[in-house]
């Protein structure tokens, strides 16, 4: 019986596994070193207070059992090492695993550049348990403009650095929520400040000028100071030092500026990118050894005209998808399917019921309409999850009582 390892949990994972349970005769494990599913574009969400802990997370125990494969398991472990030529991976647990197959998954976390000063107490808001950290700092920040009469109209200032989805998403989340909330209180002070720091010449590098300029107006209703072409230098003493001689005194700080693959040791011999990210084929299969995919945020992954793709869900989704359905076809000895990847869209949201999108590069939206299309394709993702992990927990249940 052939032997398929996953590293990796998140998106790119889960669609990889539910195209490998559809072979009923090969072993399946899958690896992550959290017990979740981590809804990660959701989480600026969390932050922001417009859901919990329940909402962005899917279990990984109950994914698996739902999937209702004999063969299947889910392994909450931490990879230390994987030897390639002995196809084994070493986990922190002193736990070997074996594989015939190997699909990696592990994705990205923030970049931190050491020539930041100070950067190296930041926190990868893209871990949970910070994004939660963060959570509760906006919250703090909220309770100390009331709770002391003598500081209630003190500056309170939270600074966002880096202008792509992550930071304006966050930065726009909780804008709309601190307004709200002194709105709803009637109290005599809301001058709680956000700051936006963007690196380049706009906010949102890369995406159409249209919905650049969409984005900028909403976060400039919302009462955020945006600052473009400037970079942050240091931090220090609560204060965030910028390249064009400003500072400013924040009570926290987000650093969302950049991505790099996560690393696992024993993958050296794999060709990277600057990112750290795997190079794969039009199959998604690392460059040296065919018996190993690299998928998602972790993988340079191009399409037909040898364009970089962007790490995001819709790429995690068409790869890991890829993925799966090649190893199947490998173990039958039958020819390997191209990945052909391509963005559907992208909506970016933009506090309360409000967002940006662009629709197949044919139409943009915005407003009310463009949230509820961002919301449609986030429940069209979690609903059957939600099915799969309440069939698992059911499935937990009488396993328990035999």
């Amino acid at each position: 019986m052939k032997r398929v390892v996953i590293i990796g949990g998140g998106y790119g994972g889960i669609y990889a596994l539910r195209e490998l349970v559809k072979n009923k005769n090969i072993k399946i494990t899958l690896i992550d070193r959290n017990t979740y599913h981590n809804l990660q574009p959701e989480v600026y969400d969390l932050i922001a207070n417009k859901s919990n802990i329940a909402d962005v997370t899917i279990d990984l125990t109950t994914l698996c059992l739902g999937l209702k494969h004999n063969y299947l398991e889910y392994r909450n472990l931490t990879v230390r090492n994987i030897d390639i030529k002995e196809k084994v991976i070493h986990t922190e647990e002193k736990e070997l695993v074996d594989y015939d197959y190997l699909i990696l998954a592990a994705g990205t976390r923030t970049f931190f550049p050491n020539s930041i000063e100070g950067l190296n107490n930041a926190h990868d808001i893209k871990k949970l348990q910070w994004a939660m950290y963060f959570k509760q700092s906006f919250e703090n920040q909220l309770f100390e403009k009331i709770r002391d009469e003598a500081k209630q109209c003190n500056d309170t200032h939270i600074v966002v650095v880096g202008a792509g989805l992550s930071g304006v998403e966050i930065a726009a989340e909780m804008a709309y929520n601190a307004r709200k909330f002194f709105k709803r209180g009637n109290f005599s002070c809301d001058n709680l400040k956000i700051s936006l720091v963007s690196s380049s010449v706009s906010i949102l590098p890369g995406l159409s000028q249209k919905l650049i300029n969409i984005s900028h107006k909403r976060l400039k209703s919302l009462g955020i100071n945006v600052i473009t072409n400037t970079k942050l230098t240091k931090l220090e003493d609560g204060y965030a030092y910028l390249s064009n001689g400003t500072k400013i005194n924040n009570s926290f700080l987000i650093f969302t500026g950049g991505i790099e693959a996560v690393k696992m040791s024993g993958l050296e011999d794999l060709t990277k990118n600057s990112r750290g990210q795997i190079v794969v084929n039009e199959y998604m299969q690392t460059k040296e050894y065919e018996n190993i995919f690299a998928i998602g945020d972790l993988a340079q992954i191009k399409n037909e005209n040898e364009e970089m793709m962007p790490p995001n869900v819709t790429i995690a989704r068409i790869s890991g998808t890829n993925a799966g359905t090649n190893v199947l076809r490998h173990i039958q000895n039958k020819e390997l399917k191209k990945c052909k990847p391509k963005l559907d869209g992208i909506l970016i949201a933009l506090g309360g019921e409000y967002a940006a999108g662009d629709i197949k590069g044919m139409f943009t939206v915005k407003g009310k309409i463009a949230y509820e299309i961002k919301k449609y394709v986030f429940h069209s993702y979690r609903k059957p999850l939600l099915k799969l992990i309440k069939t698992g927990y059911q499935r937990l249940k009488k396993l328990q009582k035999v």
